[in-house]
């Protein structure tokens, strides 16, 4: 089995796990193929946030072993396998290797065992203390690295399988995230984005004791890195500190992705979320008064347990009042192992539809009205690719919009460049513009 091919669903957070396993495999002899035919080895990192991206994975997993599977042997890793466990043995007796994301630093022995015909393999503890340390990790972005900074959650949200799939919250040291910082700038990286499911909880480990605005900060300085992301943050730790940090740090980008996932305090108090509609929009009031203009992006679940029209329209008017720059909006999934499959009330699936096709339209015509602000504008791009169809180039500005551009002449080596663009013209979703310099 020296040959593997590996498809990753979900988030940032399992695209970065899944760099970390092609480091390890790469270092153990495999080699990575593009396609699961041509491979010995075929792993799926999974996603288990809703019960659709789990749905997908077993489908996957069915439809693959029918049409090619003879001779392959199969892996589910990641949070479907940490929430699963040995169960998935019996949904899909072909798997041979169930193992979860804070075990990927004991992958070289699981594989050993598989290498030696054991045909169900298990790893997933949730106490290894060295999830973060990613030496042999490969990068699969030309552009932007990552660091996972924190890994799991104690907020226990009524809705999220997250603690259980993760663990709760462990933080790496500083020194080890500057560290790697200065490695990712050293191998030519000029963007860095810090990961964590709540990655504002950050608390340094070490005697140094640094929070979180001050490890952002002092990323954000680290010679040769010019734009600082971070993800994902939860508004109960999101401090103004913050908020200061951004004003302060050029690196740090124009650009915070903040989830309310409901604009009704009701609703928020039967998620579980830890605050309010009130204390989340002064977290809002504090991007609005910073010196440099903040993009915000936010994530919104409609058709939770009990949410009536009036929670429906209070969410509504939140869009309206803080004027996101995009959202992104899901119906409720009911996931195991969460308080809220024991609450009654719950929407029916037409209906949770019916408002995620009214929230979506809203948001929709607000990016309209905020893109539309852009026309005119000179913005910074980080030039990520070339899209021979339209001859436009593709460039992301700070506040992490698309902005495809013109250059007159055509293709030319930009690729990984900053070039300043006009603005020209804006749809719902991305920018147009041509190239300045």
């Amino acid at each position: 089995m020296k040959t593997f091919y590996i498809e990753t669903f979900g988030c940032q957070m399992n695209a970065h796990d899944s760099e970390k396993v092609v480091g390890t495999l790469l270092n153990q002899g495999y080699t990575q193929v593009a396609t699961p035919e041509e491979a010995e080895l075929v792993f799926y990192n999974t996603c288990s946030i809703r019960d659709k991206a789990e749905q997908k994975v077993f489908s996957r997993l069915q439809q693959f072993k029918k049409e090619n599977g003879k001779g392959k042997t199969f892996a589910v890793l990641g949070c479907v396998a940490q929430q699963e466990g040995e169960r998935i043995f019996e949904k899909a007796p072909h798997v041979s290797l169930v193992c979860g994301s804070a075990s990927y630093t004991k992958l070289p022995q699981l594989l050993v065992q598989l290498e030696t015909g054991n045909r169900r393999v298990t790893g997933l503890s949730l106490d290894t203390e060295d999830t973060f340390e990613t030496p042999l990790t490969r990068r699969d972005n030309p552009h932007r690295a990552y660091i996972t900074i924190i890994e799991g959650c104690d907020k226990s949200c009524a809705y999220c399988v997250v603690p259980f799939t993760r663990g709760p919250e462990r933080s790496r040291t500083s020194a080890s995230v500057m560290q790697e910082a200065a490695e990712i700038a050293r191998a030519g990286y000029t963007e860095i984005q810090l990961l964590g499911q709540n990655v504002n909880s950050y608390r340094d480990p070490s005697p140094a004791a640094w929070d979180f605005a001050t490890l952002l900060d002092r990323v954000g300085r680290v010679p040769g890195i010019r734009r600082v992301r971070f993800t994902t943050s939860h508004p109960r730790d999101f401090v103004r500190e913050i908020v200061d940090a951004i004003d302060a740090n050029p690196a740090l980008c124009n650009h915070v992705h903040l989830p309310v996932q409901s604009g009704s305090s009701r609703v928020l108090a039967g998620m579980q979320r830890l605050y309010t509609r009130e204390q989340y929009l002064s977290r809002i009031e504090w991007m609005k008064a910073a010196r440099r203009p903040i993009a915000i992006s936010t994530d919104i679940i409609v058709g939770f347990p009990g949410e009536t029209e009036a929670d429906f329209e209070q969410t509504l008017a939140l869009l309206d009042g803080v004027g996101y720059d995009s959202v992104f909006s899901f119906k409720y999934s009911r996931r195991p192992n969460t308080p809220a499959l024991e609450l009654g009330d719950q929407i029916l699936e037409e209906e949770k539809g019916r408002r995620l096709t009214i929230l979506q339209e809203r948001q929709r015509q607000i990016q309209i009205r905020q893109n539309a602000a852009y026309v005119g504008r000179l913005e910074e791009c980080l030039v990520e690719g070339f899209n021979r169809a339209t001859g436009q180039w593709i460039g992301r500005t700070s506040q992490n919009k698309t902005l495809n551009f013109l250059r007159a002449g055509g293709e030319s080596d930009l690729e990984g460049r900053y070039v300043e663009v006009r603005v020209t013209r804006a749809g719902p979703n991305s920018l147009a513009g041509e190239y300045v310099n």
